[in-house]
């Protein structure tokens, strides 16, 4: 189809709300730039801060210096941040040892699980974490206990072949960023297992999570297709694309930047649902609806579910 003729035609996009960035996405990132800004460059950051290479390639152009691990870190006493997915208490433990000036940008959600962890493990309960195997907020969470100490299940089957140390014994904490519907599942099978495991008192999927898949269910059924805008290895976006896929709209691809479209894709499509995940700005879902004005007759709509007013504050070392 060339640009001419599909001009004529008219692609309805239907925003899904909210989407995009969370608190603690939010707050990381003022983290960063507010070291740069009061310490000067380079600051070190340890991993992504966030699943986003905009946001990474902006901070980067800052400033910032993202590193793997602590031993690329220089000892110019130039401040290292920890992303916002936690870290293992190794790595504070490292970084103490070389008296290194550290900043912690964990999610304050994802440190509510820590410590739900560490009480659980305290009161002398196993932990069972639901969660990806090898996402850094799993390998986070895991590393606040010693080897052992937290079990992890990805799937029901993981639960029907656990073997614990104490049934009797038992308490579940999960990752933020899962499916809703999933993670719901796989409880009620911990606990048609083990009748007396103990949970967290509120929700560990955090509220942006949920609110991001609850309005891509309220707009999947009304779109022939949806874009994701998010990062492979973001685990929040690839549940967004699962649940359009699961509520409707299988016709659901994500991307990272309105260049990675095939406008092919489009053949047959009059509405298009948009949802960005928590750690994608605002910025590229005007960039993704400019693209498409290239190619459509565009309309733009938008279907509020809840309003977020979440605000997370950063260090005080920062503001002082």
């Amino acid at each position: 189809m060339s640009i001419e003729a599909s001009k004529q035609k008219t692609l309805n996009i239907i925003l899904a709300s909210p989407r995009g960035f969370c608190a603690g996405v939010d707050r990381a990132i003022q983290i960063v730039e507010l070291a740069l800004e009061k310490y000067g460059p380079p600051v070190y950051v340890r991993h992504e801060i966030v699943h986003n290479k905009y946001v990474v390639e902006n901070l980067r152009k800052k400033g910032a210096v993202f590193v793997e691990e602590l031993d690329e870190v220089p000892d110019d006493d130039q401040p290292v941040i920890f992303s916002a997915h936690g870290v293992p208490k190794s790595v504070p433990q490292e970084a103490e040892s070389r008296e290194m000036f550290f900043i912690d940008a964990t999610c304050p959600l994802v440190s509510k699980v820590h410590r739900e962890a560490e009480r659980h493990y305290k009161n002398g309960r196993q932990i069972i974490l639901i969660g990806h195997d090898g996402h850094p907020e799993v390998i986070g969470t895991m590393g606040q206990l010693p080897d052992g100490a937290v079990l992890l299940v990805e799937t029901i089957e993981d639960v029907d072949n656990l073997t614990v140390a104490d049934e009797n014994n038992l308490a579940w904490c999960s990752q933020t960023t899962l499916s809703v519907d999933d993670t719901a599942d796989i409880v009620e099978r911990l606990q048609e297992k083990y009748p007396t495991i103990d949970g967290p008192h509120k929700e560990d999927i955090c509220y942006a999570t949920t609110n991001r898949q609850a309005a891509v269910k309220a707009i999947a059924p009304k779109a022939d297709a949806m874009i994701v805008i998010g990062a492979p290895n973001s685990s929040n976006s690839n549940r967004l694309v699962e649940v359009a896929k699961s509520y409707g709209c299988e016709k659901t691809m994500m991307v990272q930047r309105a260049a990675d479209i095939d406008w092919r894709w489009f053949d047959g499509v009059e509405s298009l649902g948009v949802t960005a995940g928590a750690s994608a700005p605002e910025a590229l879902v005007d960039e993704v609806i400019e693209a498409a004005r290239g190619h459509f007759d565009v309309t733009v709509s938008e279907e509020p579910i809840t309003e977020e007013n979440v605000v997370f504050k950063v260090p005080r070392v920062l503001v002082a």
